[in-house]
């Protein structure tokens, strides 16, 4: 790939697009979340529980619908993102809404330059870190930011589903890291009928690098868990098998969609 770090001006170049596609989109429905519909899953909201007066840090956060749900519950938010569009628009989304969420511009890895403090809880969630090629420096930072006593919390889609092709037809890569994935797609999972193309630069993460990554900072794995359903429509071939709940035609409910962690930092 050249530089090492292309990758986050690739990406960030993506994502900076993808962030109007996405507000004006029916998939983030932002008319209803500026009306007080919370934007969590049951799944990450079974997991953070209470969180009542409770700080957050939220990596990868877009533009902080999420975030700004976990503020409207009662916590002390920080969204971070690295894309320039997308925080602006979540520091005026905050704005209009009178809700005091904090954003900050980062990438993950420099985060500890550009932020101080601890946190309660440290959360991320759904389609992150497949954007990261190394989950130990993300452990690393995750550790740096947690309070003794604290929580990460994470919930994302299965690497058993990230083996497939895009039509779910057939298996394409491995379920292990391997050689960076770099693909040039047309709209979003938001909009597929947007006609912008977009080059993007992954890596897939296995379940084993991800707990390794984790444990070797120190952090306990207090709760795991596996969904055979997505929250979301966002992957090709996909039927609502019964409200809220999306699952891929071909598998049915034979495969992980999702998986959620939580894990604690020691007092």
């Amino acid at each position: 790939m050249g530089d090492s770090t292309q990758y986050i001006s690739v990406n960030k170049h993506a994502w900076n697009h993808k962030t109007s596609i996405h507000t004006n989109s029916d998939f983030y429905d932002l008319p209803s979340f500026k009306n007080g519909k919370n934007s969590l899953n049951e799944i990450e909201l079974e997991l953070l529980g209470d969180i009542e007066g409770k700080s957050i840090l939220h990596l990868q956060c877009h533009f902080g619908q999420d975030t700004m749900s976990l503020s409207r519950l009662g916590a002390k938010v920080t969204g971070v993102d690295f894309s320039e569009d997308a925080i602006s628009y979540a520091e005026r989304l905050a704005n209009e809404l009178g809700l005091d969420t904090r954003f900050v511009l980062s990438d993950v890895y420099d985060l500890k330059n550009q932020l101080a403090g601890q946190f309660d809880i440290v959360f991320t969630s759904y389609g992150v870190i497949g954007w990261l090629p190394d989950l130990d420096k993300w452990a690393e930072i995750i550790q740096h930011f947690l309070k003794p006593g604290g929580s990460f919390i994470l919930v994302e889609f299965h690497p058993v589903i990230w083996v497939f092709d895009n039509d779910f037809e057939k298996v394409e890569y491995s379920y292990f890291k391997d050689d960076p994935i770099v693909e040039t797609e047309q709209g979003s999972y938001a909009d597929r009928d947007n006609a912008s193309e977009f080059t993007t630069i992954t890596w897939n993460h296995a379940l084993s690098e991800v707990f390794t990554s984790l444990t070797q900072q120190g952090l306990s794995i207090q709760q795991f868990r596996e969904y055979d359903y997505s929250p979301y429509n966002c992957l090709n071939n996909m039927f609502e098998s019964t409200p809220g709940k999306f699952i891929i035609n071909t598998f049915g409910n034979k495969i992980p969609m999702v998986y959620a962690l939580k894990v604690g930092k020691p007092k």
